[in-house]
């Protein structure tokens, strides 16, 4: 059963995500969201989270792990010139994006990440020690 992993998203972002899908611009094109796409899978011994972080490199990525929160966040520092020239359209941007989610019964020193294609892997293992079940005699 999926509870481990509880994604948190600036509540703004989520508002902005709606207009996004209704309207799209007088060129025609859907407008992109600018925020993180993350995919979480499940198997009996890990959870499995891939991040959609084109353009970035390894140094740009942060990951995290503090209290029972995994905090991945890029800043993108790519020079960008801002001559005046003639954009239709312009998306890619500087800045910073991050992603939080809220993570229990996992090995945290075994977290373990990868970057390859503009795609982030995190394999995060399950604690089997933490998940076995106990019950309570009452007396």
């Amino acid at each position: 059963m999926f509870r481990g992993l509880i994604p948190f998203s600036n509540g703004s972002r989520d508002v902005e995500n709606f207009f996004e899908k209704m309207f799209e611009d007088h060129f025609g094109f859907p407008t992109l969201s600018t925020g993180m796409k993350v995919d979480i899978k499940e198997n009996e011994k890990e959870y499995i989270l891939e991040a959609e972080i084109p353009g970035a490199n390894k140094e740009q990525i942060h990951i995290d792990y503090q209290n029972n929160y995994l905090t991945i966040s890029v800043e993108n520092i790519n020079e960008v010139k801002e001559e005046r020239e003639n954009y239709i359209r312009r998306e890619r941007k500087v800045g910073k994006s991050s992603r939080s989610f809220y993570i229990e019964n996992i090995q945290h020193d075994n977290i373990f990440a990868k970057y390859e294609n503009g795609i982030l892997k995190v394999v995060l293992p399950k604690d089997e020690n933490h998940r076995k079940r106990k019950r309570i005699e009452i007396q």
